[in-house]
């Protein structure tokens, strides 16, 4: 049987690997071919640092996807992440080359290069994108696009985004491991994927703030006038709720990660019942919530013998705290462009940490903003999992570049929901 060709995006994050591939046919389209994940190690705060590791993994999850689905993993894209990631303002100056003084694709190509020639403060790092911020012609600014213009002088302020060049290495050695080669310009930052995944052009051009809360990092991306104007990856992300959770209650890992997943809360409410959580994993099912106001359980169940007892506004206390910390860094980005409660497009939030309850609540509550959950906005079928945000944006950052389009009425969204069903927790 012959191998299918796929369009694959691979998301290396701290907690977890996901993979998703896309078949582009000219008579049937765009088709989800395959999605799958891994539990991911060897990654600390985002960055590789254990390439054996994490191209271990990468190994068995590609080997286990061509195996199923019988196809072939090539064009690969994949993320970068990381508090080394860093937006860096630049200008630069060309003269229109052409004998009638029009803006032609080559100027900008000269300038997009001449822009990059910035005096980086360490020689290890590299220039991964370019984001216009105000194109100027012959001292004529606010020029969206000067393409096809006329002019003698052509000025473009910029931010670079910039990342530690050992950083993208360790990217492509963990790729080698798998046998699987990628060039650097299919080396995506987290929230450029983000971005393109979740947010729609009207919201950016409105003025919206996106954060991916993730298991070891949380990232912000500012959007206004459909230009990018900050992004910052911060240090904590779920997994530090984790570590609260096990450190206040004197726990395993494991169990406050369990105890996170079922009953934790953004919010502290003034709730006083007492959660009876069973340590032994034949009783896992057999929580007892307590409510002091009644005296009576909740749930008429034998009392397990290893059990840890806590309140639930005990929990929801150790949970806001943490999240009320990642809200005030994403905040003081948001000052830096002076935009603090001037963002129409509101507060956008997705990645596995928007999955808590009652986070959107607070996030309003912190930013005095309007706030949801986001998804990918492309994939209609797709069930709303906000985990799967940077994978998805992963593929539609790649077919955009290769000129593809995802029609959403041309039945790709059922087959992403069928193949995303065993997937999606």
């Amino acid at each position: 049987m012959s191998r299918t060709k796929v369009l694959t995006g691979l998301d290396i994050g701290t907690d977890t690997i996901k993979i998703l591939g896309i078949k582009n046919d000219s008579e049937t389209g765009m088709e989800v071919l395959f999605s799958d994940m891994i539990n991911s190690f060897g990654v600390l705060k985002g960055r590789i640092k254990d390439t054996n590791e994490v191209g271990k993994r990468i190994l068995e999850l590609v080997e286990r996807v061509e195996r199923k689905h019988n196809c072939r993993i090539e064009n690969l894209f994949t993320n970068i992440n990381g508090t080394k990631l860093q937006l860096i303002p630049s200008h630069a100056l060309i003269s229109v080359g052409r004998a009638d003084q029009k803006v032609s694709k080559e100027d900008k190509e000269r300038i997009y290069d001449e822009v990059k020639m910035v005096n980086l403060q360490s020689s290890n790092k590299t220039i991964l994108d370019v984001f216009p911020r105000e194109w100027i012609l012959d001292g004529e600014k606010e020029i969206s696009e000067p393409l096809g213009m006329q002019g003698v002088r052509l000025e473009l302020n910029a931010l670079l985004l910039s990342a530690f060049a050992s950083d993208v290495e360790a990217i492509v050695d963990s790729v080698g491991v798998a046998d699987l080669g990628i060039e650097e310009d299919n080396i995506i930052p987290g929230p450029v994927a983000d971005a393109e995944a979740v947010l729609t052009p009207s919201q950016k051009e409105l003025g919206v703030a996106l954060i991916n809360i993730g298991a070891g990092t949380s990232s912000i991306v500012v959007f206004e006038e459909g230009k990018l104007l900050n992004m910052a990856v911060f240090p904590v992300g779920s997994s530090n709720i984790t570590n609260d959770i096990a450190i206040g209650f004197k726990t395993e890992i494991e169990v406050a990660e369990e105890i996170k997943r079922r009953h934790g809360s953004c919010l502290a409410k003034e709730s006083k019942k007492t959660i009876q959580f069973s340590l032994s994993p034949e009783d896992e099912d057999d929580d007892i919530e307590i409510d002091f106001d009644s005296k009576r359980k909740k749930k008429d169940k034998k009392k397990p013998k290893n059990i840890l007892s806590f309140s639930q506004k005990e929990l929801s206390k150790i949970i806001e705290a943490r999240v009320s910390e990642i809200f005030e860094l994403a905040d003081k980005e948001i000052k830096k462009v002076s935009k603090q409660g001037l963002l129409p497009g509101g507060i956008v939030l997705t990645g596995g940490g928007a999955k808590l309850p009652g986070i959107v609540e607070l996030a309003k509550k912190e930013f005095k903003l309007p706030c949801r959950i986001g998804y990918c906005k492309e994939f209609k079928g797709l069930e709303k999992d906000s985990c799967l945000s940077t994978v998805c944006g992963l593929i539609m950052s790649k077919m955009e570049k290769d000129g593809y389009r995802i029609n959403s009425g041309s039945g790709i969204g059922k087959k992403i929901k069928k193949f995303f069903e065993n997937f999606i927790p």
